[in-house]
């Protein structure tokens, strides 16, 4: 019997989109076959956007489908360079994942099934192509956290172990395998582009750009300026994208331009961090030795990966309107951040400009106490009251935060917070408490999170504390 006709994944009506592009920007790959197959995550959230039932859909549906990998072809390796860490690397592209397939959402869009630690490819070098559980784990729980959080983000579909003992140069003995199917908008990258301004293909860049424009772009498709318009759109869900990991106290790790969407979209999460207190120079990756990608320089680092995205696309774009598109990068993000951060505070009627000196103050109060940031919105949070408009300082005056209550910095918060909330009648006190609990989740994905959550998996295979947490990380919709 064919699978296609009892697994509701192969059953799919799968697009060619990338594909129909032709053999220039990808390769065709087989699947590593792994010795063992255990169904660690399922995302069923997910499945009423491929208009499939959760119920009908079993565990050995995703084993055969995102674990064997069987009854789909091609499989497509996908080719692209990039900056990392300011040198161009020509030598890179998809090195253990694939395009598994792209699908129609009920939404009407196109999405990608991509794989991660699927096996060797030709851009794997000296590398396994495998993907460690730990690593596996950690991007399950950083894409739920941050779309529960209102960020723009791929999401995993599935996590499957896979029982191969992997050798890791930072660990001292084996650690385990596994396979991911990443769900996100698309797998092309800036660094795609990047490639084909290496190889001398300006043709093949207006063709991938035009393909770009008509699958994510379509309100700008056939448009006489549909370049341009592109790239403007494309800095702006960048500046508001930067905005969103900001605002939520996210540290991505390692924004190389192979690791930047053009759709704008955040993925490809290693060595990510959420901040435990307020530190711009705070930093994720340990091997950024000199804090490139550090949490408070992902603006500007965000914004020079798209002027150096600049380069290929001219063979398409002129300068100039390049130039226009990027100088309201910062206004972009500058809106965007302004807007979450007083949605933090739980003020979603205040204009950007009204709130300006609260948000900046809040930010001041937060670096000069190193309150855990998290922490401080948290309690913000629960102990909001209505009696907060009758005395500024009795705002947050009963908890036990590392602050001097007769701090200068301190009595000015509190007087902007009590200013807002006097401003506003009686009657929005609610909204003001729902806002806070829409915009500021339970729990904080810190490291030490994570680790109490792997330690259990790793000493004795219990995941149920992994299941807690992401039913804990995911009880909030922020909006």
């Amino acid at each position: 019997m064919n699978l296609a006709d009892t697994n509701p994944f192969l059953a799919l009506n799968y697009e060619p989109a990338l594909e129909s592009l032709g053999n220039d920007y990808f390769d065709r790959v087989v699947a590593a076959e792994f010795p063992t197959h255990i169904l660690r995550f399922r995302n069923d959230a997910l499945l009423s956007l491929l208009k499939l039932d959760p119920q009908a859909v079993t565990d050995e549906h995703f084993i055969e489908a995102f674990g064997k990998f069987q009854g789909r072809e091609p499989l497509l390796a996908l080719r692209y360079h990039g900056y990392q860490f300011g040198q161009y690397n020509p030598y890179l592209g998809d090195g253990r994942g694939f395009l598994y397939g792209q699908v129609r959402g009920t939404d009407g869009e196109l999405y990608d099934f991509g794989t991660k630690g699927s096996g060797t490819t030709p851009y794997s070098r000296s590398a396994d192509g495998r993907l460690t559980l730990k690593g596996g784990v950690r991007e399950v729980l950083a894409a739920e956290a941050l779309h529960h959080m209102g960020v723009r983000t791929s999401r995993c579909l599935s996590l499957i172990e896979t029982g191969e003992a992997l050798w890791r140069g930072d660990e001292p003995s084996p650690t385990r395998s596994s396979v991911m199917v990443r769900f996100s908008r698309s797998h092309i990258r800036f660094g795609t582009f990047e490639r084909l301004y290496y190889i001398e293909r300006p043709d093949l860049i207006q063709k991938l750009l035009s393909h770009v424009i008509e699958y994510y772009y379509p309100a700008m498709w056939g448009q006489a300026d549909q370049y341009s318009l592109f790239y403007a759109e494309l800095v702006k869900r960048v500046a508001e994208l930067t905005a969103q990991w900001m605002a939520a106290g996210f540290c991505h790790g390692v924004l190389n331009t192979d690791n930047m969407s053009i759709t704008g979209e955040s993925f490809d999460y290693g060595p990510y961090a959420f901040i435990p207190s307020y530190d711009p120079l705070f930093t994720a990756a340990y091997f950024d030795y000199y804090r490139r990608y550090c949490y408070g320089r992902q603006p500007s680092v965000c914004k020079f990966n798209l002027e150096l995205l600049q380069e290929p696309l001219q063979a398409v774009i002129s300068p100039e309107d390049m130039e226009v598109g990027l100088s309201m990068f910062d206004e972009h993000y500058h809106i965007e951040y302004s807007r979450l951060m007083l949605k933090k505070l739980g003020f979603s009627q205040l204009s950007v400009t009204e709130g300006e000196e609260l948000v900046q103050t809040t930010i001041q109060l937060l670096q000069e106490t190193q309150v855990g940031y998290h922490d401080f919105f948290e309690k913000l949070t629960q102990n909001f009251s209505p009696k907060w408009r009758e005395d500024a300082n009795s705002i947050l005056d009963t908890l036990d935060l590392p602050w001097d209550t007769s701090s200068e910095l301190l009595k000015k918060w509190r007087n902007l917070y009590h200013k807002h909330l006097t401003k506003l009648p009686q009657s929005e006190a609610a909204n003001i408490s729902k806002q806070l609990q829409q915009s500021n989740p339970k729990i904080a994905l810190l490291r030490s999170v994570i680790e109490s959550v792997w330690e259990p998996i790793a000493q004795e295979d219990n995941w149920q504390p992994f299941y807690d947490l992401l039913r804990q990380l995911t009880s909030s919709n922020i909006t």
